[in-house]
């Protein structure tokens, strides 16, 4: 009898084992791999002590959140392209279902309306020495953003001040990368807002960092709203000189901490659909919103929201407050970065001029300037435009040698190329002088009475003398009279007809 028992014991476990084996836990659904850039003993510039803190305690955190992180201080331009390069390695074999994170501290540049990070050993003397010895943002953007995964985080506390004297004429802060134009799956935050310089702050750790720290320790926040109260922390830390902005495409939910206070992703779905409903509100609904608010409730409620509607419908309503003057100023900021972002994708001598119409005083006109007349030479004015029929011709030449279109005065509009093409290819008046010889119209017999198609042979002119003899077919005498002018009749009606031979 103990032998079944014991039996139904080991079947028992067994199955409870395997059990647990097919229902993983939430937090090994997906895999979470970190990278931790502290750029802080800059070579050729002051240190950034802070920069060091800020790294090594976002490793800690995300450690504890379920992150394996890599941590890499005081990079190089080869070793931080190196270090990017085997942190894609990792997370493409870790498979479509990981949650890549990298976070950076040190200095950022934009240069040109692209946004770089500084290797310690950058050494530039002029701006145009940026694209060679930085690393282009949007190489480690797009290098995550070309491989499947769940989610792509970016933090970075890279917009503190431009300390190299050479480049004294590049713009403040970080150009606006908009997660929307790249890969779905990405979320990107700033530890200011576009075109702001951040601050290191009194304390071991910068104002952004300090607040991440503390409150993406929260458990069962999403992703979005924890940044939201980031910004709110750091702008209450800083008197509103430093916001923090992000932007997202995230296609699902994230949270650093789980119910427990462990890293799991989250359960409660369209959490940050939610999150992101306000972005699309008008002027009119936030002034429907903010109306009758204290002016601190309502600032925190616009901070959060870091839209343009929003602190427009704030300095309308608040305009007497102390903290509307700034206001105005993020406001006009946000407008002029957001129009900078414009001009650079279209990236046209009009998208440049429209910006130099509207901010020709801004520290980011010089760079306008310079970027119109890069672009100068390449756009298609008037006259270049009226010109481009000419290669159209030339190419269409070899079908039709004996045609040679003149170029249209106007503007010619590439739709009405069907047009050129039907034009090219109907027959010129000189193929048809060139289709009938011209001895065969010398022919003076009148047209009614040339013979049948089959005697064209016949029509060339004879040898002088008189014409050979003529052989009667048919009934009735007919009778041909050659002089010498190489013309054959033919009978009356009734009577045969005489060839030549």
């Amino acid at each position: 009898m103990r032998r079944p028992v014991f039996c139904s014991l080991l079947v028992a476990s067994g199955l409870l084992a395997l059990a647990q084996m097919m229902t993983p836990t939430e937090a090994a659904a997906e895999a979470r791999l970190a990278l931790v850039i502290g750029q802080s003993a800059y070579r050729t510039v002051p240190e950034l002590p802070n920069a060091a803190n800020d790294a090594k305690g976002m490793a800690e955190l995300l450690g504890n959140a379920g992150f394996s992180v890599t941590t890499a201080p005081n990079l190089a331009q080869n070793e931080m392209r190196q270090t990017i390069s085997d942190f894609a390695s990792k997370v493409s074999a870790s498979g479509a279902d990981t949650v890549a994170l990298v976070f950076y501290a040190g200095h950022g540049l934009q240069i040109d309306g692209e946004n770089y990070l500084v290797p310690v050993d950058l050494d530039p003397k002029r701006e145009a020495d940026i694209p060679l010895q930085g690393v282009r943002l949007n190489d480690l953007l797009n290098t995550l953003g070309a491989l499947p995964m769940r989610a792509r985080i970016f933090m970075l506390d890279a917009c503190r001040n431009n300390p190299f004297p050479a480049l004294s004429g590049a713009g403040h802060g970080l150009a606006i990368v908009d997660t929307k134009a790249g890969a779905p799956g990405s979320f990107i935050s700033y530890s200011t807002s576009p075109g702001a310089e951040a601050e290191d702050g009194s304390g071991i750790d910068s104002p952004y960092t300090t607040a991440a720290l503390t409150i993406a320790k929260e458990p069962n926040i999403p992703i979005e709203e924890v940044f939201k109260r980031i910004r709110v922390a750091v702008a209450q830390s800083t008197d509103g000189r430093q916001i923090p902005w992000e932007s997202s495409s995230l296609t699902t939910d994230f949270k650093f901490f789980g119910g427990d206070g462990s890293g799991q992703p989250s359960s409660v779905p369209g959490a940050g659909s939610t999150a992101l409903a306000s972005a699309t509100r008008s002027v009119d609904d936030w002034r429907n919103e903010l109306r009758g608010k204290a002016p601190k409730a309502a600032y925190e409620l616009v901070i959060s929201d870091d839209t343009v509607p929003a602190y427009q419908a704030y300095v309308e309503l608040f305009a007497q407050d102390a903290s509307a003057p700034r206001m105005r100023t993020i406001l006009e900021r946000r407008r002029q970065m957001l129009a900078w972002e414009r001009a650079v994708a279209i990236n046209t001598r009009a998208s440049f001029e429209a910006y130099l119409a509207n901010w020709d005083n801004s520290d980011l006109a010089a760079t306008a300037r310079r970027l119109l007349l890069r672009v100068q030479n390449r756009n298609y004015g008037p006259a270049a435009t009226a010109a481009l029929p000419a290669p159209v011709a030339v190419a269409l030449a070899p079908t039709c040698p004996c045609s040679a279109p003149s170029t249209p005065a106007t503007p010619v509009n590439p739709a009405v190329a069907p047009i050129i093409k039907k034009r090219v290819d109907d027959t010129p008046p000189k193929r048809r002088v060139d289709d009938t010889p011209p001895k065969r119209r010398v022919v003076d017999t009148p047209p009614k009475r040339r013979p049948p198609r089959d005697d064209i042979v016949v029509e060339r002119a004879p040898p002088p003398g008189p014409p050979p003899a003529a052989v009667m077919q048919g009934i009735g005498i007919g009778v041909g009279i050659g002089l010498g002018m190489g013309m054959g009749g033919r009978g009356s009606e009734g009577h045969g007809d005489y060839r030549r031979y």
